[in-house]
């Protein structure tokens, strides 16, 4: 049995972006197994776990995650990832591993895929809800599937995005407020809001949101009206239903789980297309655990391990 205690040292984004890529072109041929999470509910927060079994990459295995958004008052990262690899011949435990990295990575690649086949163009604006780590990972890998012209950051902490702008000297970067934010083309939301922060008046068309923050039920970032007005692609409907973006909208009757336009692993394959320029677009981005697997396979090729003593 393997422990990799750092495995994310030395990943390259975009050789993640496309085995992440690679994964939802897979879940959209039907060709994983993927139970959704399940959640335990604390106070202050929640861990999931999350099984998967990609047969093409012969990788299977479980995450345990928690999501604390106080934990940053705590010097604590606020998403915390234990991975375990299991053998699919065997069942042996082959390896555990430090996910908390790599669940940012995957996230942020999952958000540059969706942007890569559903932005209105291929030169864009983005404008970010958010200053923390997922905000940060998520521009860094849109960056290497668009171009990007300019980042406009809006935090509830002006300082954060400050910060979060430093990290992108090479970019046009500066805080901005929240209707300065969606005049960009590529909108992204990641922030841990339980009510709403962009309203359906602010969005124009052509304008394409990768919504990231709302993971879990009870969590959304968006005007429900705004996913009336929009295509709304999901990363796996059965999640998307129960913690996504969409699952308050659609407890409060406000949208229908048959209004899902389709998953971006049909995006990917080609069988849907972003239709016109003027059509507003809406990733639903729960995480998914093959993304889990698919990025820990590079990790278990590039990372440093320690052997442990299983039997």
């Amino acid at each position: 049995m393997r422990y990799y205690p750092k495995p994310a040292e030395n990943l390259d984004l975009r050789e993640i972006n496309r085995a992440i890529e690679e994964a939802f072109a897979e879940h959209g041929r039907d060709n994983v197994q993927m139970p959704p999470k399940n959640y335990v509910f604390f106070k202050k927060g929640d861990f999931r776990t999350m099984p998967g079994y990609i047969p093409s990459l012969d990788i299977a295995g479980v995450k345990v995650v928690n999501v604390h958004p106080e934990n940053r008052e705590k010097d604590l990262p606020t998403v915390m990832a234990v991975i375990v690899i299991i053998n699919p011949e065997t069942g042996y435990p082959e390896a555990v591993l430090n996910g908390t990295k790599l669940t940012d990575l995957r996230t942020a690649a999952a958000g540059a895929v969706a942007a890569k086949y559903l932005s209105p163009s291929k030169k864009v604006s983005i404008g970010v809800f958010g200053s923390g780590r997922q905000a940060q990972t998520q521009v860094a890998a849109t960056a290497l599937e668009l171009e990007v012209d300019e980042i406009r950051v809006w935090s509830r902490n002006q300082v954060h995005a400050e910060a979060l702008c430093k990290q992108f000297p090479d970019y046009e970067c500066h805080p901005a407020a929240p209707e300065e934010i969606c005049e960009c083309e590529l909108i992204i939301t990641a922030t841990p809001s339980r009510v709403p922060i962009v309203e359906s008046e602010w969005i124009s068309k052509g304008t394409h949101i990768n919504a990231i923050g709302a993971d879990a039920p009870g969590k959304e970032e968006l005007d429900p009206a705004i996913l009336n007005r929009a295509t709304v692609v999901v990363d796996d409907p059965r999640q998307a239903v129960h913690s996504g973006e969409i699952n308050v909208p659609i407890e409060k009757g406000l949208f229908s789980e048959g209004a899902i336009a389709g998953t971006l692993g049909e995006y990917v394959l080609g069988r849907k297309k972003r239709r016109t320029p003027d059509e507003i677009t809406v990733f639903d981005s729960t995480g998914l655990a093959i993304q889990d697997l698919a990025i820990s396979k590079i990790a278990m090729e590039k990372g440093e391990w320690i052997g442990l003593e299983f039997l």
